[in-house]
């Protein structure tokens, strides 16, 4: 299962969303390094789309995608020196898919640190583009030489500078504008800057009308970033208050009491998940409606592994029909008898609300 990891300075919120993100039980406490060792949970990715299908199916289970959260410890000023959690903090973050960034925006005389989410990403910025500065130089003293003897090694050595010169000025990979080819050249080397990054600025209780004007702030920072990066402003404390809640109704008028609408919980996750390049088919019948995942650009034969590896090594044909026309139907009988079912072989590559069954012969 593809994963995301909280990233901040401590008492930015990281603990209290990744509670609200995964039901969990971290201990959110308001002085450093609370969390030492990572806590490790799930969260549900919503899809109204599954939702609506499960109704016109009367499906008995309902089974959304889910993506693995890690709230990953403290980081402070002089981690990539070993100050604080030092380097278990920086190969925590090694591991994951893709960072979200927690700012702290919020001012609270009883919580220590600094609540300005510029401050905040400075310092976050700075410690991860210097631990990638160090494996970065290790790496381009050997390629170096490498290419003297291998002029195939060229292209990788490009790269390699490149990744030095923005990484010296403290500039992050995913803001440095570097080219596609050369972020896949470097991709090997797991560097904290060169994957997908979403910035959550976690505002006060009694702030949340600053909320577009904080995210504003944060985004024009990013502008180099392009689609590498997206940001996303929620009161934290909020957000997890309401996703205690078990009722969802009730859990509904509070975010609309609050004029949240649906809250900034659902937004965030389903803006992680695409950053990880993820997409969803459906499946639908009146035993089970079921939202699975892919990556972008897969074939046909590849989702249908996502099943089942023989679904992918027997596989025939699929039938598909896109998630809203099927829905205008009513059903996927009377979408079949009406000839709306298309047939996709090998060579098809399934689009995000796909709804489809495959054929297979093993």
């Amino acid at each position: 299962m593809e994963r995301f990891g909280l990233v901040g300075l401590p008492n930015a919120g990281k603990s209290s969303l990744y509670n609200a993100l995964t039901g969990g039980g971290a201990l959110a406490a308001p002085y450093a390094f609370a969390t030492k060792d990572p806590n490790i949970g799930v969260a549900k990715v919503p899809d109204e789309r599954l939702d609506r299908l499960a109704a016109m199916s009367k499906s008995k289970n309902v089974v959304h995608a889910a993506v693995q959260v890690v709230d990953i410890g403290g980081l402070v000023e002089g981690a990539s020196k070993g100050e604080g959690l030092g380097n278990k903090f920086l190969a925590n973050i090694r591991e994951v898919d893709a960072i979200v960034f927690v700012l702290r925006a919020f001012v609270d005389d009883d919580v220590p640190g600094p609540d300005d989410p510029l401050e905040h990403l400075r310092v976050v910025e700075i410690e991860l583009a210097l631990a990638d500065l160090e494996t970065i130089e290790k790496r381009l003293t050997q390629a170096t030489r490498q290419a003297k003897l291998d002029k195939g090694a060229a292209g990788e050595l490009d790269a390699l500078q490149a990744a030095y010169d923005a990484l010296s000025e403290g500039k992050p990979l995913y803001r440095a504008g570097l080219s596609a080819e050369f972020r896949d050249t470097l991709k090997p080397y797991f560097l904290l800057t060169n994957r997908q990054v979403l910035a959550v600025v976690n505002v006060g209780e009694d702030e949340l009308d600053r909320i577009p004007e904080v995210e504003q702030r944060v985004r024009d920072e990013f502008t180099s970033a392009g689609d590498n990066v997206e940001v996303i402003g929620m009161c934290v404390q909020l957000e997890a208050e309401a996703a205690s809640i078990e009722e969802s109704v009730e859990r509904a008028e509070m975010l609309e009491g609050f004029g949240l609408g649906e809250g900034a919980l659902f937004r965030m996750v389903r803006s992680a998940y695409h950053l990880l390049g993820l997409r969803t088919f459906l499946t639908t019948g009146d035993k089970e409606s079921r939202a699975w995942t892919f990556y972008a650009g897969s074939s046909a034969p590849e989702c249908a592994g996502r099943i089942h590896t023989d679904f992918q090594r027997g596989f025939i044909k699929a039938e598909v029909i896109h998630w809203d026309e099927l829905l205008d139907i009513g059903s996927w009988v009377k979408a079949k008898e009406l000839g709306k079912i298309r047939i996709e072989g090998k060579d098809y590559h399934p689009a995000d609300g796909d709804v489809m069954e495959f054929r297979f012969n093993v």
